[in-house]
This record gives C-alpha cells, sequence and structure tokens, in this order.
C-alpha cells in the first residue's frame, strides 16, 4: 500500500460514487500512464437509511453513522477522505472532528474549479440550495450565492430524489435542469455549480450559457492531486484570511 490511499465516503446514490470512482481511476491512469489507477478505500452507504435521516432532519445521526464510516477508511489506512454526496457536507464538522486525516471539502474544490467567477448559481437538492453545508462554505470564499426560486428548487429537488438517484434521466428531468440553470444565468450566475453529484447525470457544460462546475469532476480532480501530489484544495481562511 502506497502513502497516499483515498478514502471514499460514497453510496449517497449510488450511481453518482460509480462516476466519481471512473474518473479519479481515468484521471490518474492518464496523468500516470501505463497500468496506473488509484489507491482507494470505498465504503458505500445505504441511500434509504440516509435519505430516512434527511427527511427527519436527525442530521446528528447522519453525523454519528459518517463520522464512524471515515473512522474505519482511517483505520484501514486512508490518508485522506472524499465525500461524495453534496448535501451530507453538512456533517463534515462530524466527520472531520472523527478522524485526524484531512476531508477534501467539495465546496472548497468547487472554488478552485470556479476560478475568478465571483457570482456562482447552485443547483442541488432542497437541503443543498437552502441550508448550511456547502452554500455557506462557498459564501465563506467569498462568492455570492444565488439559488432557484422556490418551485424551481422543489423541482430539482424531486427530479434527483426520484429519478437521479436511481440512475435514471427522463426528459423532464433534464428540462427541469436546464431551466433552472437559464434562470440562475439570467439572473446574473458567472458559473452554474451543480452542486449534486447526481446532477452531473442530467446537466451538462453544453446545457449552461455560463460557465459549469459539475461538484464531482471538480472534487475528483482536487483527489487526484492529493493522490499525485499531496494537495488539499484551500480552505475560506486560506482565501479570505
Amino acid at each position: 500500500m502506497s502513502d497516499r490511499v483515498l478514502g471514499m465516503l460514497g453510496g449517497m446514490a449510488w450511481p453518482s460514487t460509480a462516476a466519481a470512482y471512473a474518473h479519479v481511476n481515468e484521471t490518474v491512469a492518464e496523468k500516470r500512464g501505463g497500468r496506473d489507477n488509484a489507491e482507494l478505500l470505498l465504503w458505500s452507504a445505504d441511500f434509504a437509511r440516509v435519505e430516512a435521516l434527511q427527511a427527519v432532519g436527525d442530521w446528528a445521526a447522519a453525523g454519528d453513522m459518517l463520522a464512524d464510516a471515515a473512522a474505519r477508511l482511517e483505520a484501514a489506512g486512508a490518508g485522506a477522505l472524499v465525500l461524495l454526496t453534496n448535501t451530507m457536507h453538512r456533517v463534515a464538522p462530524a466527520i472531520e472532528a472523527a478522524v485526524a486525516i484531512p476531508l477534501l471539502h467539495v465546496a472548497d474544490a468547487t472554488v478552485a474549479a470556479a476560478g475568478d467567477a465571483h457570482v456562482l448559481g447552485l443547483l442541488g437538492t432542497r437541503f443543498t440550495m437552502e441550508e448550511e453545508g456547502v452554500r455557506d462554505r462557498l459564501e465563506a470564499h467569498g462568492r455570492e450565492v444565488l439559488v432557484p426560486d422556490a418551485e424551481l428548487r422543489q423541482r430539482v429537488h424531486d427530479h434527483i430524489y426520484n429519478e437521479l438517484v436511481h440512475g435514471r434521466v427522463t426528459n423532464a428531468c433534464k428540462a427541469a435542469m436546464k431551466d433552472a440553470a437559464a434562470a440562475l444565468v439570467d439572473r446574473g450566475a458567472e458559473a452554474v455549480v451543480a452542486g449534486c453529484t447526481e446532477i452531473e447525470l442530467a446537466l451538462a457544460a453544453d446545457d449552461v450559457d455560463a460557465r459549469y462546475v459539475p461538484t464531482t469532476a471538480a472534487l475528483m480532480d482536487a483527489a487526484v492531486g492529493w493522490l499525485l501530489e499531496g494537495a488539499v484544495p484551500s480552505r475560506p481562511e486560506d482565501t479570505t484570511g
């Protein structure tokens, strides 16, 4: 086992975890050449259990579950962690408190990928768009965050939970994502953030009339940076003083 083994907290839901797993391995193979791929440890949650805790707002129990999984990955040899869900970054502090290794935060990776875009349009689950976790972390980096109106937020949220978590992409789902992205751009978003790993299954760069920042790709690029160079994305206190 090498000095840099990445621990992946996934399964929320599994289709995006599979995409993230493929992305990090393909990128490492491309950068290193030959037959190399990433050294990974993967813990995959039962999404039904996670969703049940979200539905009743029991974030403490969800945090305990992920903190326990993170500690197990650390004990198995992981040197850094990624959490393959934007929504559950709400409990990132509980995960970080349970381990001595870094958690590569999706919002930090997203800011790096967004470059000089100051106004970010955020799409995701209703929890991500309305509550703490990713949104406040982006704002802590000094970025302005826009979210869709209530009706569009609900449409996006419902398509994520009713279709995308099962790996299904319908025309109605694609239309909802495009409508929400377009509304954000119309309001001044300089970049549209696909702030749910599943949204990337239904929305592509060609669908957005602004910079497109898929958070799975951003986080996996950060993971590759750690695997190959030991780099960790800048935290808010590193970029705003």
